[in-house]
């Protein structure tokens, strides 16, 4: 499945600045940074839940905030890139 995780993390409080850095750090354990506060990760259902449940073990529920949008198999045809940055595709050629 292809999810789509976006997060705002009220990083001008104690300890907001590393919440922020520990969210992001587990985004990239799942999927590629696409802007700032927005992942794309091709994940099966079981690593769905670990995502969810690891991102929610890290925020502060009163102050900041996780979305997930699940965009499924067919999500080629539900992204669609305009502007500067290329296109990401989970599923193309890695070059290293």
């Amino acid at each position: 499945m292809y999810v789509l995780v976006t997060y705002d993390v009220a990083s001008s409080d104690a300890g907001g600045s590393a919440r922020l850095r520990r969210v992001a750090k587990v985004c990239t354990q799942y999927g590629q940074r696409v802007q700032y506060s927005v992942f794309e990760c091709l994940v099966d259902p079981a690593q769905y839940e670990s995502m969810k449940h690891e991102l929610f073990g890290l925020i502060d529920k009163e102050r900041d905030s996780l979305r997930f949008y699940n965009l499924g198999k067919r999500w080629e045809s539900r992204v669609e890139h305009l502007g500067a940055k290329e296109t990401y595709n989970p599923e193309g050629v890695l070059c290293i």
